[in-house]
C-alpha cells in the first residue's frame, strides 16, 4: 500500500502522484491542508522519514517567517505546534510505502519507494527526463 501527502497546488507533489500512478499504483492521497495533521502523526511520519520538524519544515511560500520558526534556537516543540496549527508548513509530498518512508523532493525521490516504475521515456511535468527509454535513472538523477 502506498500512502501520498499531497498538495495538489505543489507542482512537485503533482509530479508525485503521476510518477506513482504511472507506474501502477492507486495510492491513499491524503490532502493534509484539508485534513491537517496530528502530533502523533507528525511524530510518526518524521521518525519513519529519519527527519526532524525543522528538516521537514517549508520554509518558503508558508507563514514560517511571519511565525519566527526560521531562527536557529527555535525548538522542535515549537515547529510541531506550528505545523498542527498551519499544516501548510509541513514540507511535501511525503510518501509512504512498504520500502519506507521519505520526502520526495525532487520529485524523483518517490523511485526509492517503488518496486516499479513507470515505462520511460519518462518526464515530469515541466519537461525534464527522469527515466531513460531503457527504463534506467537519467545521469541528472543517479
Amino acid at each position: 500500500m502506498l500512502v501520498i501527502y499531497h498538495n495538489p497546488e505543489c507542482g512537485t507533489s503533482r509530479n508525485v502522484l503521476k510518477i506513482i500512478q504511472d507506474a501502477g499504483y492507486s495510492p491513499i492521497v491524503i490532502e493534509y491542508l484539508k485534513d491537517g495533521w496530528t502530533r502523533a502523526q507528525l511524530l510518526g511520519l518524521f521518525a519513519a522519514a529519519n527527519l526532524t520538524p525543522q528538516q521537514a519544515l517549508r520554509t518558503t511560500k508558508s507563514p514560517a517567517a511571519e511565525l519566527g520558526l526560521l531562527a536557529d534556537n527555535v525548538s522542535d516543540q515549537a515547529i510541531l505546534e506550528a505545523m498542527i496549527k498551519h499544516p501548510i508548513l509541513v514540507n511535501r509530498p511525503i510518501v509512504c510505502s512498504p520500502q519506507g518512508v521519505k520526502l520526495c523532493r525532487p520529485s524523483e525521490v518517490v523511485l526509492d519507494l517503488l518496486e516499479s516504475w513507470p515505462k520511460g521515456p519518462y518526464y515530469k511535468e515541466d519537461g525534464e527526463q527522469i527515466l531513460n527509454a531503457d527504463g534506467t535513472r537519467t545521469s541528472s538523477v543517479q
